[in-house]
Formats: structure tokens, C-alpha cells, sequence
């Protein structure tokens, strides 16, 4: 097996272990799971700009804490990486308030490019992102997933389709559905419409 692709079958015992609270076994999956979380996370802030205070790494050990935290509970591989892209929304958000970035003037909406929504460059953009999401989880939760997945976690159509447990032909759909909900909710001035079932 190549060095960089975890062991799927040391990984999802330790994943048990930690969703059992066995003592060290955050620990011994941290190695496992390190490179993957890592080039989730380089792929969010790739396009981040340069002077951004919080760096790849830091994302990355951040949400770790919060994945192996008392309470944790992972049914596979695919459970993992839905909490990670949420552990990691949930970082990057705390980050972008700490730093008084919600102090948006007049409600405005930075522009964000929907095919390639993780190139947003301060946290204004965050937070948009972030409070859209929740309104959509409360129409459609699993295309806030989705979004989650593709957004702060950096993931594809195959990969988030796989974490999903569903088809790639359903992601597809449903990512167009909430890369236009996104576009709508995001663009200033515009009427805030619920998405359409995908």
C-alpha cells in the first residue's frame, strides 16, 4: 500500500475506538488520518491570501481537536469526512468572528465565485457562506452537507458522492441546486428564495 493512503482497515478500528472513548486512540489516528485532513484543508486555503492568519496546518489540528472530542461517534469512513468538513466550517467561522469580521456595513455580500467557492479572501465571505448554509440546512440538510463538502472540505463530485453514501448523478443535481441557492443568497440586494427540491 502507498504511504500516503491510510490503512482503510487500521483506520476504521481506530475510528471505532475513538467513537468507544479508548484511551490513545485519538492519538494512534491522528498518523492515519493527518495527510487526508491535510490536503482537505490545503485545498480549502489554496486560495487563501497570503497574509491570512490561519494556515493549513493550524485549520487542520484545530478541527482534529474537535473530531476526536468526548462524544465522537463515527459510523465510517464517509461519517468522518462529513464531521470533518463540518469541524472545519465551524473553525474557520470562529476564526473569521474572532478576528470582528462580521461587522458587515449594510448587510453586504462579497462576491464569491460558486465554481470555486473555497477562493474566498477574508472572512466577510465565511460568514456569508455560513449563514446561507444554515438557512439551506434547514430546507434541504443534505445539500447543506454537500456544500460543506465541496466548500470546507474541498472535496469533488466522486469523493462527496462516496461520503454520502449516494450516486454521483444525485450530487451532480443536487450541487447545482445549491451552487444556484448559493449564487441567489449570496448576490446583494437580491430576494432570499428557499431552493427548489433537487
Amino acid at each position: 500500500m502507498a504511504d500516503d493512503v491510510p490503512d482503510p482497515t487500521a483506520t476504521r478500528r481506530l475510528l471505532r475506538a475513538v467513537s468507544a472513548g479508548e484511551a490513545g486512540a485519538a492519538e494512534q489516528l491522528f498518523p492515519l488520518v493527518y495527510d487526508e485532513l491535510r490536503r482537505l484543508a490545503g485545498r480549502l486555503m489554496g486560495s487563501e491570501r497570503q497574509d491570512h492568519t490561519l494556515q493549513a496546518t493550524a485549520l487542520v489540528n484545530e478541527a482534529y481537536l474537535r473530531l476526536v472530542a468526548p462524544g465522537a461517534d463515527y459510523q465510517d469512513r464517509g461519517h468522518f469526512l462529513r464531521t470533518a468538513a463540518r469541524a472545519m466550517r465551524h473553525v474557520l467561522v470562529d476564526h473569521a468572528r474572532a478576528r470582528g469580521a462580521q461587522k458587515r456595513a449594510g448587510g453586504h455580500r462579497a462576491d464569491i465565485d460558486a465554481d470555486s467557492l473555497a477562493a474566498f479572501d477574508d472572512g466577510q465571505q465565511v460568514l456569508a457562506v455560513d449563514e446561507v448554509l444554515a438557512r439551506l440546512a434547514a430546507v434541504d440538510p443534505q445539500l447543506a452537507q454537500l456544500v460543506e463538502l465541496r466548500f470546507f472540505a474541498g472535496l469533488d463530485n466522486p469523493t462527496a458522492a462516496e461520503a454520502l453514501g449516494i450516486s454521483l448523478r444525485s450530487v451532480e443535481r443536487g450541487w447545482r441546486t445549491a451552487r444556484a441557492f448559493l449564487v441567489r443568497e449570496l448576490e446583494p440586494g437580491r430576494d432570499r428564495p428557499s431552493p427548489e427540491a433537487s
